[in-house]
């Protein structure tokens, strides 16, 4: 079986980590291995949560009611440079 290392872990996430493997009559090391299990489970399992799930029903109610007075072109086009940075200004 491997075995992982952990640096730099800050002294109150130890200090919570301890005693909860003391509360689950746990070692350190189990407690840890517990929690990753536990929630890698969980992200495995993940459904989306109720503001993804509204965000995406305002969304498909959208669907296909924007209007523009623009090329779907021209709308990609702004889109692209509205996200790009403006740089830095450089003094030749």
């Amino acid at each position: 079986m491997a075995s992982l290392t952990l640096k730099n872990v800050p002294d109150k996430l130890l200090k919570e980590l301890r005693k909860a493997a003391d509360e689950d009559r746990r070692s350190l090391s189990q407690e840890v291995l517990h929690l990753l299990e536990e929630m890698l489970d969980q992200r495995a399992d993940k459904t989306p949560s109720a503001k993804v799930q509204a965000q995406l029903e305002a969304w498909r109610k959208l669907a296909g009611k924007w209007q523009s007075d623009l090329s779907p072109q021209e709308e990609a086009r702004q889109l692209r440079q509205s996200r790009r940075p403006g740089g830095r200004e450089v003094d030749l």
